[in-house]
Order: structure tokens, then C-alpha cells, then sequence
């Protein structure tokens, strides 16, 4: 019997949707289909519970379609990890674009951070790699690696900006971006991935939260700040 991870051989009607339209395993759409339907499978069920059945089913595309796309379990889960940093950055990048008011571009930056880290399935995302941590050290690295498609990788690129404009002085730009992520997120990353978040935070103390995060990096990486 054929197990459930075994990459099965590929028929005509693996590649019959894309015909004539997109090379084997080159449809974009079909491959969002596929790593759509991964996510709500590895939500549903957890990635180590999740079977290639479950995700063939979620995603209404057959295991063999699958396999065109994704060698195994593992390669679809890290494609939906890179996808959703990468649209997170990439909503990241348009709220800094062209910024100059380093307090006002700050501010929304902060909100939106907690606002992922509250209101989306981020941290249940995080806490699937944590536990795979052992078993695929080099997803858990690229989570957390500076990339184009990294939320950091956007503070540092806006924080560089301001620093060529004199608003800023910062001398080690990846030590003041995990500083400003810190301070503006407050505790709730924490409380959010340990499970110690009851309810969300009102909006009205999300903003104050980031706001007095603002105050304490500009205090210590403001262009007027006192240095010895």
C-alpha cells in the first residue's frame, strides 16, 4: 500500500488543467491553489498531523498535481512560510515608502507589527516552526533571516534612509531594528505565543504602546539626542 508521503508517478491528467497555458509545475494560480489549501490544513491540523491527503482535499487539486508543484510536505510548508513573510514585508514596504517623518512612518509601522501579531495566525504560524525547529533548523533560520522578504529587512532599509538624512544616528542598524520591534511591540509577542493573551489589547493601548516605544529609540537614536 502506498504510503501518504510517497511522491506518486505523474498521468496526463496531472499537467490537463495547465495545458497549453503553463509549462508543467509554472502556474502560478494553481500553485497558490495548492499552498492556499497547505495552510488551512497545517492550521487545521498541525504541520506533523497534516497529510498530503488532508492537504490534497483542502486545496481540491489531486496528489499528483501536488506533486508537480512540491518534492514533499516540507518543501509546500517552507513555500507558505516565504509567501506569507513576503506579503507581510512587502505590505511593510508600501507603508514606508517615500516616508520622511521618522516618528509618523515609525507609528505605523509599530501598529501594523502588532496588528499581525494580534489579529492574524502569525504567531500559530511561528509556533509550527518552533516545532520543527529540530528536524528543519534551515526553515526556522530563514524565518527569522534578514531577507528582501523580512519585515526587519523594511525598518532597516527605512532607518538606513533616515540616517542619510541626518534625522537619524544609528551605528549598528540591525541591533536598532530588533530594538525598535521590541520596543514598539511591547510584551504582546510574547503573550501571544505563550497563550497568555486572553483578549486583544484595545486599540487606544496598542498605540500607546507604540508611541512610548517611539519615545525611548528616538531618545537614545534621534539626530538631536544627547551623546556623550
Amino acid at each position: 500500500m502506498k504510503s501518504d508521503t510517497q511522491k506518486p508517478h505523474c498521468t496526463d491528467d496531472t499537467f490537463r488543467s495547465t495545458a497549453g497555458r503553463f509549462a508543467a509545475g509554472e502556474d502560478p494560480a494553481k500553485r497558490e491553489q495548492i499552498i492556499d489549501g497547505a495552510k488551512r490544513a497545517f492550521m487545521k491540523f498541525g504541520f506533523d498531523a497534516a497529510s498530503m491527503n488532508d492537504i490534497t482535499r483542502e486545496a481540491g487539486v489531486s496528489k499528483g498535481t501536488i506533486y508537480v508543484y512540491f518534492q514533499n510536505k516540507e518543501d509546500l510548508f517552507s513555500a507558505l512560510i516565504e509567501r506569507e513573510k513576503g506579503l507581510f514585508a512587502s505590505s511593510l514596504r508600501d507603508i514606508m515608502a517615500g516616508r520622511t517623518d521618522t516618528a509618523a512612518a515609525l507609528h505605523d509601522y509599530g501598529v501594523a507589527f502588532v496588528h499581525q501579531i494580534v489579529d492574524t495566525d502569525f504567531i500559530l504560524a511561528l509556533r509550527t516552526v518552533l516545532g520543527v525547529v529540530d528536524r528543519m533548523p534551515g526553515l526556522c533560520q530563514s524565518f527569522f533571516a534578514s531577507s528582501p522578504a523580512n519585515a526587519r529587512t523594511v525598518l532597516i532599509e527605512f532607518l538606513a534612509r533616515q540616517c542619510a538624512l541626518g534625522l537619524l544616528v544609528i551605528d549598528d542598524l540591525e541591533i536598532a531594528s530588533r530594538q525598535f520591534i521590541e520596543l514598539s511591540t511591547g510584551a504582546y509577542f510574547k503573550l501571544k505565543l505563550f497563550g497568555e493573551m486572553a483578549t486583544r489589547p484595545p486599540e487606544e493601548e496598542i498605540i500607546a504602546c507604540v508611541d512610548s516605544g517611539i519615545a525611548v529609540f528616538l531618545a537614545a537614536y534621534g539626530a538631536k539626542a544627547g551623546r556623550p
